[in-house]
């Protein structure tokens, strides 16, 4: 009776949590599909919910775990960065890609403009601390948009506004990093006194970007060849797994980073070259749906430990004027700078107000604050992750509660079956 009544093997709990954590992965996305809730949402509550139970005694505070954050916030980047350039049917080209280059080269900038100005004057932050938070706050998520994002490939849901916020998601999260790394560079410089700028614009800027670019293509180049091309039966689309995507995104981000270049941007470049090398072959769906799976999982394992965090007092160091900054960050800056981008753009006034809005902050604005953290030392640091905390906080509320009933709506408009069943909506 003792034995039956013991507190039992934390490796069996373990196990037992995993195998309902993969089932909540297969079953929720089915479940939330009508409803005016996401999965991050939902996420973050049974986060809440573990980590308030008294057995649980971990913290998973990010400045407690500095160098654990970083890396996971990374790979969970990473994966979803492949899936993003996986599912994109359009092809590449300088102007069927218009919205994606208006929002890259005037919404993202005007947003890091903003927010620098609000941290550094309205908030009371250094120039350092309010330029590496606009840098981790500017970029639209490609992890936590998934509701956003357009369909499998050759799914048909590509519009307008899913395709800007696919394409927007896979490269502004490489772009980004130069004004992470411009904040670091004037952070250390303020301690050495040594010349920054030339530095910061040759390496970080223009090598950094250019080989990121260039590395992504040839090993996306190569992936498809040994994929889709090699004249023998053992191409890799033979073997009918998914998991070459895996190793495509490891690899194209490992090379890359050994080069010191930029591994995000590679990756989405990788992904977007793979799937030109046949883009109608059934091998990308396979890629595109472990590589979803994968992306879903460790997505939920993050936001478990977010809503741990929450609990933790992740967002005790804030003060009331930054709950109002993190307001306008999300209701103002977004939507203005994404207006400012799309005027002229031939679209409906709905579709560029959804593309507005909906510009999801989360997973990597925690990967840059981490590693810009991670590189330089100011006594902001736990302000900052408050801040970036209670933003993601809330766009996972505010865009998790609207995006099923806006997108239900674009599909209609579009005249698409909004319940996914192939038939076209009345």
């Amino acid at each position: 009776m003792q034995q039956i009544i013991s507190a039992p093997d934390p490796y069996i709990l373990i196990l037992t949590g995993a195998g309902l954590l993969i089932a909540l992965v297969a079953w929720l996305p089915l479940a939330l599909k009508r409803l005016p809730l996401s999965l991050p949402v939902v996420c973050i509550a049974i986060g809440i919910a573990i980590f308030s139970l008294p057995a649980v005694t971990l913290r998973p505070l990010p400045l407690t775990y500095p160098e654990v954050t970083e890396r996971f916030t990374e790979f969970v980047v990473i994966i979803a960065l492949m899936g993003a350039g996986l599912k994109l049917d359009r092809p590449f080209s300088w102007g069927k890609w218009n919205i994606t280059w208006r929002l890259l080269a005037v919404t993202m900038p005007l947003g890091i403009l903003a927010i620098t100005l609000i941290g550094q004057w309205w908030l009371g932050l250094s120039w350092v601390a309010a330029l590496l938070l606009a840098a981790s706050l500017a970029p639209t998520d490609p992890v936590l948009a998934a509701d956003v994002q357009v369909g499998p490939p050759k799914s048909g849901e590509e519009d307008e506004v899913r395709f800007g916020l696919t394409s927007e998601a896979g490269l502004n999260d490489g772009l980004a990093f130069p004004f992470v790394h411009l904040a670091i560079a004037m952070g250390l410089a303020s301690t050495t006194g040594e010349p920054w700028a030339a530095q910061w614009l040759l390496h970080n800027v223009l090598w950094e970007i250019s080989a990121g670019v260039l590395v992504g293509w040839l090993i996306g180049r190569l992936f498809g060849w040994l994929t889709f091309h090699i004249p023998a039966d053992t191409r890799l689309s033979k073997t009918g797994d998914g998991l070459i995507a895996i190793s495509a995104t490891f690899i194209s981000y490992g090379v890359t980073e050994i080069l010191h270049c930029y591994g995000f941007l590679a990756v989405f470049v990788t992904a977007l070259t793979l799937r030109r090398s046949h883009r109608d072959h059934a091998f990308n769906r396979q890629m595109h749906d472990l590589t979803e799976q994968v992306e879903r999982l460790a997505m939920m394992v993050l936001l478990l430990l977010f809503g741990g965090a929450l609990l933790s007092g992740m967002l005790w160091p804030l003060r009331w004027v930054d709950v109002a900054a993190a307001i306008v960050i999300l209701l103002v800056v977004r939507p203005f700078a994404g207006l400012v981008a799309l005027a002229g753009f031939r679209a409906s006034r709905a579709e560029k107000r959804t593309i507005a809005f909906f510009g999801i902050r989360g997973v990597g604005s925690f990967y840059y604050l981490a590693y810009g953290l991670n590189h330089l030392k100011i006594d902001e640091g736990p302000r900052l992750w408050a801040i970036v905390g209670l933003v993601a906080l809330l766009s996972i509320l505010l865009h998790g509660l609207t995006v099923t009933p806006a997108m239900r709506m674009l599909d209609r408009w579009h005249g698409r079956d909004p319940d996914g069943n192939g038939s076209a909506a009345h």
